[in-house]
């Protein structure tokens, strides 16, 4: 089942159950990915890949405007945003703790070879490609400077 037909499905549901937060997240992810097989001009979808980076792209839009209405003391459209949030992580793979980003790091970082911070884009190229979905662009970042930045990994 594809991204999208569970989405459908779950939208059936949502709407059954009278859930509006819920409805208007699905909504929210089904119109992405409208979007993005419009811009693809074709009928035949997107791939797996894109949306995941959608999903991703989404979950972190969320993140952000939590973020933003709650440094300015609007709880309740944080809420919200929090509430859509949890729905599009549903759908994403199992994000990685701290400790298995880490190693998972530590492993790339051996591969290819890094020896220090001028390093960095080498590895973050990698780790970008291999941990997408799994653990956010920003976490990833910070780890990957600070292992970089002391060598005794």
């Amino acid at each position: 089942m594809t991204l999208k037909e569970r989405i459908d499905a779950d939208i059936k549901q949502a709407m059954l159950a009278k859930d509006k937060a819920r409805l208007q997240a699905l909504r929210s992810i089904k119109s992405q990915i409208l979007l993005a097989e419009t811009e693809k001009g074709g009928m035949d979808g997107i791939s797996q890949d894109t949306e995941m980076k959608l999903l991703t792209k989404a979950a972190k839009q969320r993140r952000e405007s939590a973020e933003l209405y709650a440094q300015q003391g609007r709880q309740d459209l944080a809420e919200v945003e929090m509430t859509e949030l949890a729905v599009i992580e549903q759908y994403l793979p199992q994000q990685l703790d701290e400790g298995d980003l880490r190693a998972r790091l530590v492993e790339i970082i051996q591969r290819v070879g890094a020896t220090g911070p001028s390093d960095i884009g080498k590895v973050m190229g990698v780790a970008s490609k291999e941990l997408a979905g799994q653990a956010d662009g920003r976490a990833i970042s910070l780890t990957v400077g600070a292992l970089l930045n002391n060598t005794d990994f």
